[in-house]
């Protein structure tokens, strides 16, 4: 009988983990092929360069500008400002959480915290629009409602949980024994956090970033909302872009006919990034077994 439990677990865990690898390779299959009808149309078969350095976006118009770099730069400069924000403020609460506060305050506040990611992100696209860009255009006059800035602000606010909550844990799992032997030596306790505590867990906390990045490159609803639907290349914040995933929600409403350039072209855009995505992963895992530390 306990034979029988045993390989029943273990059974079902097994195919729950082909079962991850086997939706990931679905979806990378489903990418190629429908991304592959659209780089083998007549209308881009011939200048596929074109999508890598034209900087125009209208695969619908006639004849289709395939250029996917105003889609690009809107998504990096959204993520940047997302960063820039989140990066800080996380690593900086993470590191009260686990080397300052007192216990009763930590398990009161990282649980609050981390209700942040609860929150539905079309929430967070309207904050964005209606609370936050009025603030920026008090501050910064003829801004637009709708830009970058804004989006990325409240892009870094979403992903700060994820990023305080990982740093904190790994570095929570630093030995006692690393930080009692800097107050040895006569280091305080800030001295201690930067100075052994911080490079002890620099690999979670490097993985914590790499979640936060891929988070905000991923992010739909925030940029659709609040960042605008003007495909433009531009690295200007306070600028209206639409990112790659704003344009897949706008041609994913159920208006686009199949098999049409249109529709074609959200695979495209969707396989780059996925590419995008997936480069940050790796380079995370890379950083991992970089810095890793066994104790």
């Amino acid at each position: 009988m306990r034979e029988t439990r045993e390989w029943t677990a273990f059974l079902t865990l097994a195919a729950a983990a082909v079962s991850s690898v086997f939706i990931t390779a679905l979806i990378v299959v489903v990418l190629l092929h429908e991304s592959g009808s659209f780089f083998r149309a007549p209308e881009v078969s011939g200048q596929i360069w074109r999508f890598f350095v034209d900087t125009t976006w209208a695969p619908t118009s006639d004849p289709p500008r395939i250029g996917i770099l105003p889609l690009v730069s809107a998504t990096i400069m959204t993520t940047l400002i997302a960063l820039v924000v989140a990066l800080p403020i996380g690593t900086v609460v993470a590191l009260y959480l686990s080397e300052f506060a007192p216990f009763a305050l930590r398990e009161t506040i990282k649980p609050s915290l981390e209700l942040l990611s609860a929150v539905p992100t079309v929430v967070y696209g309207y904050f964005a629009l209606t609370f936050v860009s009025p603030i920026l255009r008090w501050l910064i006059p003829g801004l637009p409602q709708a830009n970058m800035l804004s989006a990325g602000i409240v892009m870094g606010i979403m992903i700060i949980p994820y990023v305080s909550s990982l740093s904190e844990d790994a570095m929570r799992a630093v030995p006692m024994l690393l930080r009692e032997g800097s107050y040895a030596l006569g280091a305080n306790r800030l001295m201690t956090a930067w100075k052994v505590v911080v490079p002890s867990a620099l690999s979670g906390i490097g993985a914590a970033y790499i979640l936060g990045i891929s988070r905000a490159i991923g992010e739909t609803m925030i940029v659709a909302v609040a960042a605008g639907m003007q495909p433009r290349f531009t690295f200007n914040p306070t600028a209206q872009a639409q990112t790659i995933t704003a344009y897949i929600v706008s041609m994913s409403q159920g208006e686009t006919p199949h098999g049409t350039m249109g529709y074609q072209s959200i695979f495209a855009a969707g396989l780059v990034l996925f590419v995008m995505t997936l480069a940050f992963n790796v380079l995370g895992f890379w950083l991992r077994r970089r810095y890793h530390q066994t104790y």
